[in-house]
């Protein structure tokens, strides 16, 4: 453990040696590409469009699954008194938490 002498620096002087070496460098060993070089192709379009395929498939399938857990709660599967349609309340109306006296 340091003091605040001062005598314990090696580390912060590494992290700063670390933190400021590549800003000294000029930048001759990455030159940019000139833009006719980069270009995203039809690879990384086809991935684009199969992640945000994957992003509807998994909000359908959360949406399934919800509906499906909202039906066994209202069944009474997970403990709670089945909700009994006779009397006009949904599973929307009633309250999860028992009133506080």
């Amino acid at each position: 453990m340091s003091d605040g002498t001062g005598e314990d620096n090696g580390l912060m002087v590494a992290a700063l040696a670390v933190a400021v070496l590549p800003m000294l460098d000029s930048g001759a060993s990455d030159p940019v590409p000139a833009p006719d070089d980069v270009k995203a192709g039809w690879i990384a379009l086809l991935v684009f469009v199969g992640l945000a395929g994957a992003v509807v498939f998994l909000g359908f399938s959360l949406v399934k699954q919800l509906r499906k857990a909202r039906a066994a709660r209202d069944a009474g599967v997970y403990g709670d008194p089945p909700v009994d349609g006779s009397d006009g309340a949904g599973a929307d109306e009633r309250s999860d938490h028992p009133a506080q006296p």
